[in-house]
C-alpha cells in the first residue's frame, strides 16, 4: 500500500498540488481516520493545506513561505469540488487587467452561493454572492478572461464585468475612490457594447455610479453607452451610500448630477 507522503509525490509529477480526500481514500486504500491521521502529520511538515474540509493543497518547498500556493492556482479546481461556478473578479481582476494603482490585498470571487471568507497563509480569499439569477446571466464566456498560472487557467471576469462588479460592490473594492480609479485605469478598455449588454443585469443605481464614473475620468464612448439608464431612473440616489447624512434636509448641501441621477456626496479624487 502507497503511503500519503509517495501519493502527493506521484501526483506532483503529474502536475497536480490539489486533490479531493475521497479519491485519495480510494487510490490508497486507507480509512478515513488512518487519512486524517496522515494528513495531519503531512500539514504539521507544511507540505499540505487544506481551505476547504475535505480538499487538500500540496505544498512544494517554494509554497510553504506564504502557507498556500497562490490561490489562482487552485481556485478552479476548488470551486469545481463545491460543484460552483465562480469567476475571480473586483480587485484582483482590477488588477490583472491593468489597474495599478490597485494592490490586491484579497483573492476576491464572485459566485451565486454564500461562501465564508477564509485565510489560507498568508492569503485570504474572499467570496462575493450575487443572486443565482444574475450570476447566471453576467457569467458567460463571452464575458469572461482567463487568468494563466503553471498549474492552468482560472476564470476571471471580463474587463466590462470588473467595472461592473466594483460599482456594484464599491464598498469591497476599496471605496467609492477605489472603483473611480479603477474606472480610470480600465475604462478605455471596455467595450461599449458588452458593457450594456452587461449592465442590463445589474442594479440601476449601481450602473449610473459606473456611468458618473467613467463620465469623470473622461472615457466618454463607455459612459455615453450606459446614460440610457440614468434616464430610465424614477430618483436621486446616492454616489455612495455608505456616507448618509443625519437627515434627509442635508442632502440638498450636495450636487445633484441631473444627467446621471445621482446626488454626489462624495468627492471623487484619481490619478491620472
Amino acid at each position: 500500500m502507497a503511503s500519503l507522503d509517495s501519493y502527493l509525490d506521484e501526483l506532483l509529477s503529474r502536475g497536480r498540488a490539489y486533490f479531493p480526500r475521497e479519491e485519495a481514500l480510494v487510490a490508497l486504500g486507507l480509512s478515513a481516520k488512518a487519512f486524517i491521521a496522515a494528513a495531519g502529520r503531512l500539514a504539521k511538515k507544511h507540505r499540505l493545506a487544506s481551505p476547504r474540509r475535505g480538499f487538500y493543497l500540496i505544498l512544494r518547498p517554494e509554497d510553504r513561505v506564504g502557507g498556500a500556493p497562490d490561490p489562482v492556482r487552485w481556485i478552479g479546481p476548488l470551486m469545481k469540488y463545491l460543484d460552483l461556478d465562480y469567476r475571480i473578479s473586483l480587485l484582483r481582476a482590477a488588477a490583472f487587467h491593468g489597474a495599478s494603482h490597485q494592490a490586491a490585498m484579497v483573492f476576491q470571487v464572485m459566485t451565486s452561493k454564500q461562501l465564508r471568507a477564509f485565510d489560507i497563509g498568508r492569503h485570504r480569499l474572499q467570496f462575493i454572492y450575487q443572486a443565482p439569477t444574475a450570476f447566471e446571466k453576467t457569467n458567460l464566456p463571452d464575458w469572461l478572461s482567463q487568468m494563466k498560472s503553471e498549474a492552468g487557467f482560472a476564470k476571471v471576469a471580463g474587463v466590462e464585468l470588473t467595472l461592473l462588479d466594483c460599482a456594484r460592490y464599491f464598498h469591497k473594492a476599496a471605496g467609492i475612490n477605489g472603483v473611480a480609479q479603477i474606472a480610470q485605469d480600465l475604462g478605455a478598455k471596455a467595450d461599449p457594447r458588452k458593457l450594456a449588454k452587461a449592465a442590463a443585469v445589474y442594479e440601476n443605481s449601481a450602473v449610473r455610479r459606473l456611468g458618473y464614473l467613467l463620465d469623470h475620468a473622461g472615457h466618454v464612448r463607455q459612459a455615453k453607452i450606459l446614460e440610457p439608464f440614468a434616464k430610465k431612473a424614477k430618483s436621486m440616489k446616492l454616489l455612495d451610500p455608505s456616507i448618509k447624512p443625519l437627515t434627509e434636509s442635508l442632502t440638498e448641501l450636495h450636487e445633484n448630477d441631473a444627467k446621471w441621477m445621482l446626488v454626489i456626496n462624495e468627492r471623487v479624487e484619481i490619478d491620472f
